[in-house]
């Protein structure tokens, strides 16, 4: 990532509503916290190979089922239009590689799949809500 770019990225996340954004290439990792600046929290050269997938956890023997998390920071769409029928619902059965919704981040569309199979118990955000890195979506069974 360039200065021009790094600049760039800052402004654009200075100007959201987005309270926190996470960046990852090869050479760098970036991670921008919103409060009442901009302030870069951390920055590291290289960055260790992380999973960006969504992931099926399984919860505690309390609570049931697996959680699919957010793999980054954005708004949820629960449909890929507002006039569309939403990915899932709640008793849907579902598979792996199965698109549940939509995570949007500065202006890129990335569809949420599902890592495992299994029916929709809860979904835990709602349609246009912003999200957070390694928040619960969805709760499987």
């Amino acid at each position: 990532m360039n200065f021009e770019n790094l600049l760039e990225l800052i402004k654009t996340v200075s100007e959201s509503k987005l309270t926190t954004l996470e960046y990852k290439d090869d050479e760098v990792r970036l991670k921008l916290s919103k409060e009442k600046e901009i302030q870069i929290r951390e920055l590291a050269l290289p960055i260790e190979e992380e999973n960006s997938t969504p992931t099926c956890e399984t919860k505690s023997p309390i609570e049931t089922g697996k959680i699919i998390k957010s793999p980054l920071v954005g708004t949820f769409y629960v449909a890929p239009a507002e006039d569309a029928m939403p990915y899932v619902k709640v008793g849907d059965t579902i598979k792996s590689g199965q698109v549940l919704g939509i995570v949007e981040a500065m202006k890129l569309m990335n569809e949420i799949e599902s890592e495992c199979d299994g029916v929709i118990e809860e979904i835990l955000v709602k349609n246009g809500e912003a999200v957070e890195y390694g928040q619960a979506l969805f709760r499987i069974k």
